[in-house]
């Protein structure tokens, strides 16, 4: 089950033979008992056109914990209940950025809303709540050491997906990684990156993101330049506004997560599966633990890259992490000169990539 799924509303589409009625307010619940998390919070659902209901402890939010389209919780608060719902957004003061952080990690909160910065974004999301659908899938993949390969991963998901006919977008998410579109292109293709975006606030049209990306090998991506020249970076504001556009555009978005605390932050928080890429070293599996224990509390499965000669068992890596074996990556020759001569699309036409990503993304038999 997807982390963003909406409870049903009623259709307001042309189907529902209403087409001017508009969509139900969302419901949102606030459980604070922090006054300027309470007035902050008015006036951001006021501007996002839903209805705000705000409880000071959780006990009183029980009843509503289930039912509310979009359930926030303040920094004031240190538990949730067993075996409910996580909080869809975690609020707090940007003097407690950090602090929030890991507060949304033992609360298992899906978004952090830093305020004042945050208000704008915080609003616009709000307002996404009462749309009639839920928008596409997102897969991260984070390295679990560095050259593990992540990124060739990611290309070859997003180009295997592609190819199934489900309309991808691939994401860069290493503004140090010398951009993916190096990768997949040994031409320069029209399109917008990054730093096109870097001043991007409030919503994105979906129709307009999709067709100013550059595509290639079926899939629309973004990525950071692939220059030696400066850039200007984005802000967590614009990468939210550029994320969210990726879900209603895209049925699938997979995004190569730079293995920091910024990318985590930046990045996983937002995705539905983590995909963990390690090899069958020992070091690599000790890395790769490191970083499982810093990825937010979502749906997690591990990616094992394992060379032919190397008689380690891959169950036996998931089996020592604790997470489920979603695929073993295809050990080529190649890889490194194809990466470098753009040609990464050329690898991944093969049969064992083929069999790779359809595996890891449920791509059975040609099916979604």
């Amino acid at each position: 089950m997807g982390r963003r799924q909406q409870r049903p509303r009623p259709p307001h589409s042309e189907a529902s033979g209403d087409p001017w009625i508009p969509p139900a307010a969302a419901d949102i619940l606030l459980i604070s008992a922090d006054p300027y998390l309470q007035d902050e919070a008015v006036r951001i659902v006021a501007a996002s056109g839903g209805r705000l209901r705000t409880v000071e402890r959780v006990e009183e939010a029980l009843s509503g914990w289930d039912t509310a389209d979009v359930l926030i919780v303040g920094s004031d608060v240190r538990e949730t209940p067993p075996r409910r719902r996580a909080p869809a957004v975690l609020l707090g003061r940007s003097a407690e950025a950090e602090e929030l952080w890991r507060l949304a990690a033992v609360l298992g909160a899906e978004r952090v809303a830093a305020l004042p910065e945050a208000a704008a974004w915080l609003a616009e999301h709000l307002s996404l709540a009462s749309a009639p659908e839920p928008g596409g899938t997102m897969v991260g993949v984070v390295g679990g050491r560095g050259g593990s390969g992540a990124t060739t991963a990611a290309i070859w998901l997003a180009h295997a997906a592609a190819n199934h006919g489900v309309a991808t977008l691939l994401v860069d998410g290493d503004p140090w990684g010398g951009g993916v579109e190096l990768a997949v292109s040994d031409q320069s293709l029209p399109g917008l990156r990054w730093p096109d975006f870097a001043a991007t606030r409030g919503s994105i049209d979906p129709g307009q993101f999709r067709d100013s990306l550059p595509t290639a090998g079926g899939f629309a991506f973004l990525s950071w330049p692939g220059r030696r020249e400066p850039f200007e970076s984005t802000d967590p504001a614009s990468a939210s506004a550029v994320l969210d556009a990726a879900r209603r555009a895209f049925e699938l978005t997979v995004i190569d997560i730079a293995r920091n605390q910024e990318g985590l932050q930046a990045f996983a928080w937002d995705c539905d599966r983590i995909l963990l890429l390690t090899t069958t070293h020992l070091k690599s599996a000790v890395a790769t633990a490191r970083v499982l224990n810093e990825v937010p509390p979502t749906d997690t499965g591990l990616l094992v890259r394992a060379a032919g000669s190397d008689p380690t068992d891959p169950h036996l890596v998931a089996d020592a992490l604790g997470i489920p074996l979603a695929g073993v990556v295809p050990d080529l020759r190649g890889v490194g000169a194809g990466t470098e001569q753009g040609r990464l699309l050329e690898l991944g036409r093969r049969r064992p990539v083929r069999r790779f990503a359809e595996a890891a993304l449920g791509l059975n038999g040609g099916d979604r």
